[in-house]
């Protein structure tokens, strides 16, 4: 991970910008990713197809879909990560009450991260029934987006940020 201080202008002006458009604070995975501009800037594309999902199936949708996506892949950082906005929401990760679609969102993140060899036809044609060309193409590409996220992390060994701790799931204690 790279310290503000230690970054060249580049990178300063990468950081500044991420806080700028989309607050929050620069996690661990953004301090790590700063040692690379270019590849910094590739994966903060997430936020823009997130930005682009939102008002055609909402945030919560788009937070179920990543925390499956996440959870599926055993991703530590960004499961947890996405375990605290839902739980921060109100909602319990482990048990959230969804509509239709929702759970087809779920299902489908979980099948993306563990076989998305073999998705059965059938699947794909609910998914047609629920969502229009486009929008199935903006949910694949952000799904694309979040895997490679957790595979960021998870073989980074990027470690959990301190503020996640508390939203682990019970009797998980890992950081790393």
């Amino acid at each position: 991970m790279t310290q503000y201080d230690d970054l060249g202008p580049e990178g300063r002006a990468a950081s500044d910008r991420q806080l700028e458009l989309h607050g929050g604070r620069i996690t661990n995975m953004k301090a790590t990713l700063l040692s690379h501009v270019p590849s910094f800037t590739a994966y903060m594309e997430w936020y823009a197809l997130r930005d682009e999902l939102v008002p055609f199936i909402g945030e919560r949708a788009v937070s179920l879909f990543s925390y499956a996506i996440s959870d599926e892949n055993d991703c530590l950082v960004c499961s947890v990560f996405f375990r605290r906005i839902l739980i921060d929401n109100g909602e319990d990760p482990d048990n959230p009450q969804v509509t239709e679609a929702e759970q087809l969102l779920i299902d489908w993140g979980r099948l993306i991260a563990s076989n998305p060899g073999g998705i059965e036809p059938e699947f794909y044609a609910q998914l047609e029934k629920a969502f229009n060309p486009q929008l199935r193409v903006l949910l694949l590409a952000f799904a694309g987006q979040m895997v490679a996220t957790n595979l960021f992390n998870t073989v980074g060994k990027v470690p959990l940020d301190e503020v996640l701790y508390d939203y682990r799931k019970p009797g998980d204690l890992r950081v790393d």
